[in-house]
């Protein structure tokens, strides 16, 4: 059984920044809204945003939900971050 690179989203990591920096948030103030400060460290936020390493998916679903989008929003390249920051979602979630 060989092991074969898992494919990924050339813009989750752009879409990750490009949320930080319109909240204008540190990357240690980011890890602490996304609620996993206690979790993993700060340098982990750099890492998903250069794309070195694609965060877990109760991270990514916080990262949604704080940008007030629908987590295919992040996923799918061919979708655009709304211009404004955060969105209202078109669905709510408990």
């Amino acid at each position: 059984m060989g092991k074969r690179a898992r494919i990924r989203q050339k813009r989750l990591a752009e879409k990750l920044l490009q949320i930080r920096n319109v909240l204008g948030l540190s990357q240690s103030d980011m890890l602490r809204l996304l609620g996993f400060d206690q979790v993993i460290d700060y340098k982990r936020i750099s890492e998903f945003e250069l794309g070195k390493n694609d965060p877990p998916l109760a991270i990514l679903l916080k990262y949604a939900r704080v940008a007030g989008v629908c987590v295919d929003v992040l996923i799918d390249d061919e979708l655009d971050l709304p211009s404004k920051l955060p969105a209202k979602p078109k669905h709510s979630h408990r």
